[in-house]
Parts: C-alpha cells; sequence; structure tokens
C-alpha cells in the first residue's frame, strides 16, 4: 500500500530529515562561538537521535508493506524533482545512519580532545549524515546523484580532518579520486537509463526496465552503475582506498567505513538489483567480485601490525561477502517469479541481516581501537598485549565484536556467517547461467575466506588483550577508559548479543519489507523471509563447515609465525597501491610537462593555441559541413558613406601595427570605436550609437591615463617565421569571421527573434525595445553584470583602503 501525501504527514518528513543535518550545520559554527567546545557535540547529538526516533516510528507501518513518497518540484522540462521515498530497503539504511550516528556522536564528544576544531568536524560529520540520507531516500537518479557526490566530498573533508598529517591527506586524496571517478561513471549510467526509459526516476524505472533489456545502452548502464557501486563499497580493486582512508579520527572510521559510507554501494546493488537482477552479467560481476572481495580482504587482513588497518582490511571483507550475496541473491529474478526461484532469495536476506549485524560489531570494534589508541597511545599489534586486565570493559566488548565477525554464538555474526554459507551451498544446484561446475567454487572461496576472517579475529583479540604486559614499549600508562566513552561502544555490544537471541523480530520488522523492496514481484511469497534460527542440528551443512574454520583458523593463528612470510613474496611495486602510486606519478609529471609546454608566460603564445583552435574548428567545420553558401539577394544596397566608414576602420586596424607611439595607437583604436558609432547612427539605432560613443570616450581617457605611466612603446623585435605565422593566423581569423557571418545572413533557418521582441509594449509595458531587453527579457543576466561590477568595485575599495592604512602604518613606523 502507498500512502497519500497529505500536509504535515510522515511523506513530508522524509524530505525534512535530509535538510535537518545540513541546517544544523550551518547553526554549528554560531553555536560554537559561545558554547564551550565539548558541548558542542550534545548539540550535534540531539539531530540524529531526534531523526532515529521518528524513523523509527515508521518501523510498524513499514513493516505491513506502507511506503511513503514525496515530491517537491524542482526542474520539471529535465524530469528531475526532489522526490524523497521510504520503504523497507531506504528504512534500514535510515537507521543504521542515524542509529549509528547517535553513537558515534557520543563517543566522539569524550573521544576527542577540546583542542581539536571540534566545530568544524561536527559541520562535516553533519554534512555527511544529511548526504547519506539524500542517498537511500531519493527517488530522482540526479537527486541520488547530487547526494552521493556530496558524500564523497564530505568523507574527504572528514579524512583529511588532520590535515597537518601527510598520510590524512594522502587517504583524503586518494578515496575522492576513485570513488568521485566511479560517481561520474554511475551518472552516465542513470543517464543511459533515463534515454532507454524517458524517466529519471527508480520506482518508475524498475517498472518500466523489462522492454529495455535487450537495447545495447542496457548493458553499459548496468556496467557504469555497478563501477560507481564497486568504487564506493571498496570492492576489489577499488578497496585501496579504505585502509588509507583510516587516517581519520577514530569516531570517523566507526561511522563512514563500518555503518554508512561503504554501505552506499551496497544500497546501490541492492536498490538496482529490481533494475538489472536475473542478468547474467550481474550476476557474474556482483558475485565474483564480491567473494574475491572477501577473500582478498580477509587474506590482507592478517598481515597487518596496525589495528585500524587491520579492520580496513577486514571491512573490505565483509563488504564483499555481503555484495558477493547480493549477486546470488539476483538469480533469483531470472525468468520472473516461480515457486522454485524463492530459495535463491535467502542470500538476499542473508545479505540484508549481515549488513545489519556488521555495522553493530564493526562499529564497535572501531571505537575499541579507537579506545586503545586513546589510553595506549599505539595501535601497533606489536606493542599491545596483556591490556585484558588493565581494560577489562573495553576487552570484553572487543570479545564481542571479534567472536560475531568471526561467526561464532553466541553473536548475530554466527547467524548471517550460517545463512552465507547456506547461500553458497546453494548457488551450486543453480542451473542458470551456465553454472555447472563454476558453482563448486563459491563455497570453497567462502570457507577459506571465513578460515582468514577467524584469524584475524582471534589476532583483534590475543594479540592485543592477551599475553604479556609491555609497559616500556608504550607512551603511557595503561588504564581503563573513562564511562563516556564506553557507552556507545557497550549498547553496540549489546545489541550483537540480543539480536543473536531475538533475531526473528530484526526479520520481521526490517529485514521482511526491505526484502519485498529488492523482490517486487515476489511480495508476499512464502519463503522468501525464512525464520532465523541458531540451532538446525549436528548433521547441518553450515555447521560443518563452521566447525571447520574453528579448527583450521585455531590452528593458522597458533602456526602465525611459521607461514606469514608468504605475504613477503611479491615486492610492494607490484601491489594495486603501488599501480595506483605510479599511475598518480606519471599523471603529475605528464601534466608538468603539458602545462609548461602550453603556459609558457607568453600573451603571443596563448592567442595562437586560442585563435589556431578557432580556425581548426570553426573553419573545419564550415568545411565539413559545406556550410559556405552566400545569399546577397535580399541585402541592401552599400551607400557612399558606408564604404567611407568601412575603408576608414580598415586604415585605422593596419596603421595600429605600424604605429610607434602608445598615444597613437590609443587614437587609432578609438578611431575605430567612433567608426562603429557612426555605423550605428546610419543604420538607425541612436541609442546604440549614444551608448558606444559613452564606452569608447570613456575607455580612450582611460587608456591615456593608465598608459600615461607606463613606459616607452618599444618595437617588438620578431623573427621572420613568427611575423609569417602571426599573419597568416590574423588573415585566417579575419576570414573565417567574416566567411560566417556571411554564411549566417544568407542562410535563415528560423524566423528572427526580434519578431518577438517588437511586441515588446504589450509583452513588459516598454517602448523602446533595446531597454526592455536588458530590464525586462535579460533582467537576470543584467543582474549578475550588476554584481560583477559590485564586487569588481568592493575589490578596487579594499585596495584603496588598504593602501591607505599600510600607508599610515609606514609614517607612523618612521
Amino acid at each position: 500500500m502507498v500512502y497519500s501525501f497529505s500536509i504535515g504527514g510522515f511523506q513530508l518528513f522524509i524530505t525534512i530529515a535530509i535538510f535537518i543535518p545540513f541546517l544544523a550545520a550551518i547553526l554549528v559554527p554560531f553555536i560554537y562561538k559561545w558554547m564551550p567546545s565539548r558541548k558542542i557535540g550534545w548539540f550535534v547529538l540531539f539531530v540524529p537521535l531526534t531523526l532515529f526516533i521518528i524513523l523509527a516510528s515508521f518501523i510498524p507501518s513499514v513493516a505491513k508493506g506502507g511506503t511513503y513518497i514525496h515530491t517537491m518540484r524542482w526542474i520539471d522540462s529535465a524530469g528531475i524533482n526532489f522526490t524523497t521515498y521510504l520503504d523497507g530497503l531506504s528504512m534500514i539504511f535510515g537507521l543504521l545512519i542515524t542509529g549509528v550516528g547517535t553513537l558515534v556522536i557520543l563517543y566522539s564528544i569524550y573521544y576527542l580532545s577540546e583542542r581539536e576544531a571540534l566545530g568544524r568536524f561536527y559541520v562535516y560529520l553533519l554534512m555527511f549524515m544529511g548526504a547519506m540520507l539524500g542517498v537511500v531516500f531519493s527517488d530522482n537518479m540526479m537527486v541520488l546523484y547530487v547526494f552521493w557526490e556530496l558524500t564523497s566530498i564530505s568523507s574527504f573533508l572528514l579524512i583529511a580532518f588532520w590535515y597537518h598529517r601527510k598520510q590524512s591527506r594522502y587517504g583524503a586524496q586518494k578515496s575522492m579520486l576513485i570513488t568521485v571517478s566511479g560517481g561520474v561513471a554511475m551518472l552516465a549510467g542513470f543517464i543511459m537509463l533515463q534515454t532507454l526509459t524517458g524517466s529519471f526516476s527508480v520506482r518508475e524505472v524498475i517498472a518500466t526496465i523489462g522492454q529495455y533489456t535487450d537495447d545495447t545502452l542496457f548493458l553499459l548502464a548496468m556496467l557504469l552503475v555497478l563501477l560507481g557501486a564497486f568504487t564506493k563499497s571498496a570492492q576489489f580493486p577499488f578497496h585501496i582506498w579504505l585502509p588509507d582512508a583510516m587516517e581519520a579520527p577514530t569516531p570517523v572510521s566507526a561511522y563512514l567505513h563500518s555503518a554508512t559510507m561503504v554501505k552506499a554501494g551496497i544500497y546501490l546493488v541492492a536498490r538496482f538489483t529490481p533494475v538489472f537482477g536475473g542478468e547474467a552479467v550481474w550476476f557474474y560481476a556482483v558475485s565474483c567480485v564480491g567473494l574475491f572481495t572477501l577473500f582478498w580482504g580477509s587474506f590482507n587482513a592478517v598481515k597487518q601490525t596496525d589495528l585500524k588497518a587491520l579492520l580496513a582490511y577486514s571491512t573490505v571483507s565483509q563488504l564483499g561477502l555481503i555484495m558477493s550475496l547480493f549477486g546470488l541473491g539476483s538469480a533469483a529474478l531470472n525468468g520472473g517469479y516461480s515457486a522454485d526461484s524463492v530459495i535463491y532469495t535467502q542470500a538476499t536476506f542473508a545479505a540484508l541481516f549481515h549488513l545489519v549485524n556488521h555495522s553493530t560489531f564493526k562499529g564497535a570494534l572501531f571505537m575499541v581501537v579507537g579506545i586503545v589508541d586513546h589510553e595506549a597511545g599505539t595501535r601497533d599489534i606489536r606493542r599491545l598485549g596483556g591490556l585484558m586486565s588493565l581494560m577489562p570493559v573495553t576487552f570484553t566488548i572487543a570479545l564481542i565484536g571479534s567472536f560475531s565477525m568471526a561467526g561464532l554464538p553466541p553473536f548475530n555474526g554466527f547467524l548471517s556467517k550460517e545463512m552465507f554459507f547456506e547461500s553458497m551451498l546453494i548457488i551450486r544446484e543453480l542451473d542458470l547461467f551456465s553454472m555447472g561446475s563454476w558453482g563448486a567454487l563459491f563455497p570453497v572461496i567462502a570457507w577459506i575466506a571465513s578460515v582468514f576472517t577467524f584469524v584475524y579475529s582471534m589476532i583483534i583479540v590475543f594479540k592485543t588483550f592477551l599475553g604479556e604486559h609491555q609497559p616500556d614499549r608504550l607512551d603511557r600508562p595503561v588504564h581503563e577508559a573513562p564511562i563516556g566513552m564506553l557507552i556507545a561502544p557497550s549498547i553496540l555490544g549489546l545489541l550483537v548479543v540480543g539480536i543473536f537471541f531475538f533475531p526473528n523480530m530484526v526479520g520481521h520488522y526490517v529485514l521482511q519489507p526491505a526484502m519485498a523492496a529488492v523482490y517486487p514481484p515476489f511480495a508476499g511469497a512464502e519463503g522468501m523471509v525464512p525464520h532465523i534460527s541458531a540451532w538446525h542440528g549436528f548433521n547441518y551443512a553450515p555447521l560443518q563447515l563452521t566447525l571447520g574454520v574453528i579448527v583450521v583458523g585455531v590452528l593458522l593463528y597458533l602456526s602465525l609465525r611459521y607461514w606469514r612470510g608468504v605475504y613477503t613474496i611479491a615486492p610492494m611495486r607490484w601491489s594495486l597501491d603501488g599501480l595506483y602510486n605510479g599511475l598518480l606519478l606519471q599523471t603529475e609529471r605528464f601534466t608538468t610537462v603539458l602545462t609548461r609546454f602550453y603556459m609558457t608566460g607568453h600573451l603571443r603564445d596563448y592567442l595562437v593555441y586560442i585563435f589556431t583552435f578557432f580556425i581548426l574548428v570553426v573553419g573545419g567545420g564550415l568545411v565539413l559541413t559545406g556550410s559556405f553558401a552566400f545569399d546577397f539577394s535580399n541585402d541592401a544596397p552599400i551607400t557612399i558613406n558606408e564604404y567611407v566608414l568601412v575603408f576608414v576602420m580598415i586604415g585605422a586596424g593596419i596603421s595600429i601595427l605600424f604605429v610607434k607611439s602608445r598615444m597613437t595607437a590609443i587614437i587609432l583604436n578609438s578611431v575605430l570605436g567612433y567608426a562603429v558609432a557612426l555605423f550605428f547612427i546610419v543604420f538607425r539605432a541612436p541609442d546604440l550609437a549614444l551608448t558606444q560613443i559613452i564606452v569608447e570616450t570613456v575607455t580612450t581617457a582611460l587608456f591615456l591615463l593608465c598608459f600615461y605611466f607606463l613606459p616607452d612603446w618599444k618595437r617588438e623585435i620578431a623573427s621572420r617565421s613568427t611575423k609569417i605565422i602571426n599573419a597568416v593566423i590574423a588573415i585566417a581569423v579575419g576570414a573565417i569571421v567574416t566567411i560566417l557571418a556571411l554564411t549566417v545572413q544568407g542562410n535563415k533557418l528560423f524566423e528572427s527573434i526580434s519578431v518577438y521582441f517588437e511586441d515588446s509594449y504589450a509583452l513588459a509595458g516598454g517602448k523602446n525595445i533595446v531597454n526592455t531587453i536588458l530590464g525586462d527579457f535579460r533582467a537576470f543576466d543584467t543582474m549578475l553584470e550588476v554584481v560583477v561590477l559590485f564586487i569588481a568595485g568592493l575589490g578596487v575599495f579594499t585596495l584603496i583602503k588598504l593602501k591607505a592604512r599600510k600607508g599610515g602604518q609606514d609614517v607612523e613606523d618612521q
């Protein structure tokens, strides 16, 4: 059911919810001036907390199948309107954005020092929060893209918050380049979808795309949209930006890189599964890229010695797990709804469930790592150890989060990991897309990746909190974190345990409506939302796989020092990071050489480039289109007065080239201007003539005033070849402009626009056409011109005042 819009209704709130963080961000700098720096966080905390509570009130109605739509007209002519859409899928992400955002801000109040630029930090964080809400609530693809790129911009600012650090600037630049490039590709895909369907609305595209799947643009649009999703969600090989983004403050990492920004790509895949799902390319691209990302991230996480770097690669791995499940689940849409295909939807259910679980345990782990860094002064695993007795609460939260990530009971990660294994086993039976024996590789790779996941989860717990304490290798004595810093990760830890014992509450009220959004044809189908259970018996294949993961994982962890050398086999320059750095370096070198080639510092060279481009493009266009067609039959006869004026202008223009005095050159230049004014008089345009005379007089006076202070005009010494090139370019440009003017004059494809303006009195109440055009028809342009003059005047006034003030100071100094 769709609830119709009413003023003051819930529909309007969805639109307002996007703008509330932006409005709060505008207020933060003003409040920060008179509020103690630490207390500004409490003001900001109120924003996501309020949004979360109100969004939570939508859960009962959305769980019953309700959706909320609100449209604000924007650019009707282009089909771009600000349409917000709340359904089960956007509800999950909205709750994560606001819920985890509330806990992250609460955590940051105690984590960040008062010496930090907290006002700027919270402005960036609120900007990002609003942008993410805009992404998940937008129905119009163009609006979605605007917010999509705004998440990249705001995350860039957050990652580079400590901009005095070289690595922070590097990580911010890297994430910006990769995610924005993917976003531009996604934009091209959106435009192609609009070209196919005639609409930018995601809902309308889903409803009509079925008749366009054979079009060549369909496949290209699919690949471009996936490129945007893969770059944002850190899928291989674009994952390299995420580890470097860990230079951001820990609250940023906990928010952006565990629960929100990296999930934007996941959201895009889920939202567009009804559009592209069921296609073999989509199935293989999403599932295979996700599965390899899962393996690659978990494999590389084991070798990390920095806790945040380890969590970064673990995030890459977990995102790959979720992405692969969405790919497998898309198989259910092949050929439409059938009772047999419903079984494949369980992969998507597992993806959504693990999406929620990952946000809880990974957010808690990021906060734990921040606490360890805050209290011990380091995140280096080699310097840590034996912290369990010193930080018992932190250790407990780390244990819960790590064991949940490893897929152990009694934590929520165990439930979704079991469903992940089950989906991988089911896919072996898929007889679509020529799977054959390839399907057997899916559970094998998934199992191997899960073993490495178990290993790095154990590293977090045992290497950090157990073993021998090394106080001599730490910067400060270690003690438990303040209670305020422990509240947020403790809440997330309780959710990890609570979801394990009450998973079907999440399944019924949150996951079920999201499944209906991903699979519109299957809405209400039996078996699409399975009952979540922690125990299925010892003969349950996923449980056996989990036991195998535990056994092999323990053995690999205990023998880690013996096989860790495999990570040093390949040189660093062969890595993807090395490839990125090399490409960036070569690009900088190329652009430096190119810039030095055309930025010579000589005005003559710049004019040569401009005019040569003009000759090639305009002249070439005239030749290729065969537009050399002149028609003088309707032209008025040329009088003797006009001939005289033309020859005067020609003589003045040529004479300027040979004079030796600035004064003479200025006078000859003014002759050209006054001759144009005389032409206006001949053509019976006295208002234009008067304007031209005034402008020419003022310009000439200013030239004379300014040139008085310039040195004598020295004759330019140039080689014969330079003079020949100058002459050729000048003659060619003049000829092309003349030919272009004659061509336009002799070929009228449309009725002159002057016919419309002749009725200026009836249209705008002005008897003078020129004045009416300036004051009414192009009033906005005129206003901008006035603004430009106003800004220039302010600049001149400021320079004069600064000069006067500096002169006064010099007098005082003397």
